[in-house]
Order: C-alpha cells, then structure tokens, then sequence
C-alpha cells in the first residue's frame, strides 16, 4: 500500500472506506457552523477527489444540514452509529471533504491552513507560524500546483 493510500472508518466499524491519493489540501475549520455540527472547537477536512475515495465496507448516509452561508453541505455518516466520515460542500460531489478525525491515523494529516479563525473559540491556539485565515483564502495562492490541477481535473 502507498503511503498516500489511507483507510478510516466510523465508530463502531460498520463503515470503512479508504482514499487512494494524498489530499489535495487539509482545512481545520473553524467556523460555527462545524463547531455546531462537531460538537467541538473546530473540523479537520482532508480534501480530496470523490473518485480518490473508495467504500470498503457498509454505506454512508448522506444528511442535509444548514449553513449560516446557505450553500448547501451533506454530511456522509455511518448508518449504525452516525460518525461523520465526510462531507459536499455547495453541491459539488466531485470532491469530498473527509474528517481526518475518523481516519485510521488522524496524526498523518495536519492541517495546511485554519480559516474561518473569526469564530475560532479564544482559547484555541494556534501553531506558531500557522497561515490561518479570517474567512476563507485564494486556492490558487495556497494550493500546490499539482493540487490545483487535480481538482481542475475533477470538475472537468
């Protein structure tokens, strides 16, 4: 298995699923719309291509939830215990936004860029040297080359 491959999975192992690339780039959101859905200070994101991202086991559920923006945003839960495994972001299915969290190894994938640090709770701090953001950035600023050209391709 590459080193790139990694495999996750819900709480109570009824779901499993592997992604079969590196991610394009690793959001920690901070804003209140994935604290109010977490139930914690923030969410790491591993996004990536949906056809990067095989189900191994079981069959995620998709829910609708409500953004402050009004884009609209699934969640993909385990059907047994409800784990976030990731989500879609604005109705675009071609990349998904996996929760390093419910990954196998979460340690193997630390965030790129905080954003939405507005809403950020104050007494999380940040790393030293962290490019953090109010809101959101520029993808073509931030993103490696090969990301951006990845996710080119995925929406072509």
């Amino acid at each position: 298995m590459s080193s790139d491959v990694r495999e996750g999975g819900c709480a109570c192992g009824a779901l499993r699923y592997r992604m079969n690339a590196a991610p394009l780039f690793v959001h920690c959101c901070h804003c209140t719309d994935c604290q109010r859905q977490t139930g914690t200070a923030f969410v790491l994101n591993a996004l990536i291509e949906a056809s990067a991202v095989d189900t191994l086991l079981g069959e995620p559920r998709a829910y609708a939830m409500p953004t402050e923006s009004g884009l609209s945003h699934r969640v993909f839960r385990c059907a047994a215990c409800g784990t976030a495994v990731w989500s879609e972001y604005g109705g675009r299915a071609q990349i998904r936004f996996v929760r390093v969290g419910a990954l196998d190894a979460p340690a193997a994938l630390p965030p790129d860029v905080h954003i939405y640090t507005r809403s950020k709770l104050p007494w999380v701090r940040l790393p030293e040297g962290a490019q953090a953001f109010e809101a959101y950035y520029d993808t073509r600023a931030l993103w490696p080359a090969e990301s951006l050209a990845r996710r080119k391709a995925a929406y072509s």
